[in-house]
């Protein structure tokens, strides 16, 4: 059996960003268009279907992390370094809005849900999430 772990990361994000935006699981907010991804960013995201391809990449970490994600995580997963001129390099983290906009969404299409572990809240991928990405992930090793 394929399993999301055998095919290619960059091949199954794509197809699962494929999915979502044909069964119109994710609907990206008026405001995406203007919005960039993060403080260290200069410009908006070029690809047309940047949503998709970020809620998808978040679905895939949830799938292969095993432990409850919250935003904060998420913020440092996407998150980049910043060059300034004098005072070198500083990590800076993602956009906070954008990442939990998607988590409310996929929770929404019940992907994922959210979990309470030892005083953490977060949240995990579901048994619909799990066959989402495993058949998905047969589709692109074909």
């Amino acid at each position: 059996m394929i399993r999301g772990y055998d095919v290619s990361q960059i091949e199954l994000v794509k197809g699962i960003s494929r999915e979502l935006e044909e069964k119109k699981l994710l609907q990206p907010p008026m405001w995406s268009e203007f919005v960039k991804t993060g403080v260290s960013k200069d410009r908006v995201p070029q690809q047309a279907n940047w949503w998709y391809m970020r809620g998808a990449s978040i679905l895939r970490r949830l799938y292969t992390d095993h432990r409850p994600v919250g935003v904060n995580r998420l913020r440092k997963v996407y998150g980049t370094t910043e060059r300034n001129r004098y005072s070198g390099k500083h990590f800076k983290p993602a956009g906070g809005a954008i990442i939990r906009k998607l988590l409310q969404q996929l929770e929404k299409a019940e992907l994922i849900k959210k979990v309470k572990i030892d005083n953490y809240y977060g949240r995990r991928i579901t048994d619909k999430g799990v066959s989402l990405v495993d058949r998905v992930a047969k589709t692109v090793s074909k």
